[in-house]
């Protein structure tokens, strides 16, 4: 990478005062006129505070799981086509999916940020320990209620700007569905939803800022579902007619224990049983188990699913059942994203700056971590350095996020905004607590604020695109190829979480948010900000 100093102008020099900018090495010079935009910009999303917020609580008031976010894409794709964009719904075969696209010509940039709930997350916002509004019920215990309204906003903003100036460029929104499946970046991938883009700016939240580039150390991840099938028969009468599906899918997985004892370190793999038959008293004739095998590239996580192929069989040889199906439900490539956008990126964080806490954020967040058994560090004061890249051989695995995908096919980086609290488990309903109270919302605002920058320094500034190309292709590109884990007849598995949403929305539609009677979520509610005890109950 080409190494650059600053020479600002007058006139630039007069609005870095009022607005102070830390110089990454993808910044080649201050140009006054964007300067001047970048400022304009700033004023334009803050602007659209209160649409951060209405964004941010309705979403979180759905708390729709993956490949059910209907309500969430009517709300989202609605809101855009009001603001001009042009929507195309059902895209790669998910219902739930849906583009919007604004403008013309180059650079194309993609803003992309997942949408979907967890199971059993229902909380009330605002409530430093465990308060559900539904019990059982589906909820945004991880925060993906927030990622599109820092997309949307910054859009928006940046929209205004393009069409006044005539700025030349295409805006691509676009939602992770199912993301807690790794269900559908890879089908978007391979269906052409991202043909023609030249960047894709992912967000996530998080609970402070950040931005890294370079190999990433999440893992890898294939998703698949093994169904077998057997014969029924009277399990006391005549059970030695029967031909156990369940007794195969508990062989299989009894195998897979075993073979955990001669995993790599960095693996992670685990599973459920999806469905084990009828009654106790029918020998099980259907029965399925669900996996989840990780590890830190595509040919370790393939190595995994080829031994379990292979224990699917023996555990179909050893109870006289059958294979009846073996389907990838999911797939992610292990991440790696691109050093000049996260450069950019970074300069753009430093410049907007974490939010201001109130005493209540900060007494919420301490209450919580309290109630955890967390530090009660509160809430960031301080943004953390760019992340540089991940050696792969000394990592210890982890999650992994299916944005990997789209990272090793062009240009992405995912910005982390601060629109939750530090010490959460993850997946739990403890991370849904802040996802509707002014901490999502003054952190996704900031959130918005970055990502409006980023977007103009890419539409203004063509030596960056070509500077983020020449690094996927001379340096990324040159680590690995992508093989995608899906083939070209595999499907999305659509199907998931349709029983649940099924038997869970017709309860949570009465506490959906109303923007037209209610300022916010809490008030709708009727929730005091923040609501806290000060001794944790033991579980």
């Amino acid at each position: 990478m080409r190494r650059f100093s600053i020479t600002p102008s007058a006139a630039a020099l007069a609005a870095l005062l009022c607005a102070p900018i830390l110089v990454s090495a993808a910044v080649q010079d201050v140009d006054p006129r964007l300067e001047a935009l970048k400022v304009e910009v700033l004023e334009l999303v803050e602007g659209r505070a209160k649409l951060v917020q209405e964004i941010v609580d309705q979403l979180f008031s759905f708390g729709e799981l993956g490949f059910q976010e209907f309500e969430t894409q009517r709300f989202l794709t609605g809101l855009l086509a009001d603001n001009g964009f042009d929507i195309e719904l059902g895209v790669a075969g998910m219902p739930s999916a849906w583009t919007a696209k604004w403008g013309s010509g180059s650079p194309v940039i993609a803003l992309g940020s997942d949408v979907d709930g967890i199971p059993q997350s229902n909380q009330k916002p605002g409530f430093g320990y465990r308060e559900p509004i539904l019990s059982m019920a589906p909820g945004h215990g991880e925060g993906h209620n927030s990622g599109q309204a820092v997309n949307i906003v910054a859009a928006l903003a940046v929209k205004e700007i393009m069409e006044r100036e005539n700025i030349s460029g295409t805006l691509l929104i676009w939602p992770g569905i199912a993301e807690e499946q790794l269900g559908s970046k890879a089908f978007f991938v391979r269906d052409g939803v991202f043909d023609g883009v030249d960047i894709n700016l992912f967000t996530h939240v998080s609970s402070n800022f950040g931005v890294a580039w370079g190999q990433r150390g999440g893992n890898a991840l294939i998703s698949a579902q093994f169904s077998f099938t057997g014969e029924t028969a009277h399990s006391a009468g005549s059970p030695w007619r029967g031909r156990s599906a369940l007794d195969a899918v508990m062989l299989m997985a009894q195998a897979w224990e075993f073979k955990r004892e001669h995993l790599r370190p960095a693996a992670r793999s685990h599973y459920i049983i999806v469905e084990g038959g009828d009654q106790p008293n029918v020998v099980p004739q259907q029965a399925k188990i669900w996996f989840f095998f990780r590890e830190r590239d595509y040919a370790l996580t393939k190595e995994q699913y080829d031994a379990a192929i292979l224990m699917a069989e023996g555990a179909a040889l050893m109870t006289g059942t059958e294979i009846d199906t073996i389907q990838i439900v999911g797939s992610a490539w292990s991440q790696h994203h691109n050093k000049t956008i996260a450069e950019v990126t970074y300069e753009n964080i430093q410049r907007v700056g974490l939010p201001e806490w109130s005493e209540d954020d900060q007494t919420l967040a301490r209450a919580l971590q309290r109630e955890l058994g967390q530090d009660e560090r509160g809430l960031p004061d301080s943004i953390g350095n760019l992340g540089g890249p991940v050696n792969l051989a000394r990592s210890l695995g982890g999650g992994s996020d299916d944005i990997g995908d789209v990272s090793w096919n062009m240009p992405t980086v995912t910005l982390r905004y601060p629109a939750n609290m530090p010490g959460l488990p993850g997946h739990n309903w403890a991370n849904g607590i802040a996802m509707a109270t002014p901490i999502a919302h003054k952190g996704s605002l900031a959130g918005a604020k970055v990502q409006a920058l980023t977007v103009l320094d890419f539409l203004v500034r063509p030596d960056l695109v070509e500077d983020a190309w020449s690094y996927f292709n001379d340096v990324q590109a040159e680590e690995q190829e992508y093989i995608p884990f899906i083939s070209d007849t595999d499907q999305p598995a659509i199907f998931l979480n349709e029983e649940i949403m099924q038997r869970y929305r017709p309860l949570m539609e009465p506490f959906y948010y109303d923007p037209t009677r209610f300022d916010t979520y809490l008030e709708q509610l009727g929730i005091e900000y923040p609501t806290v005890r000060e001794t944790p109950i033991a579980p």
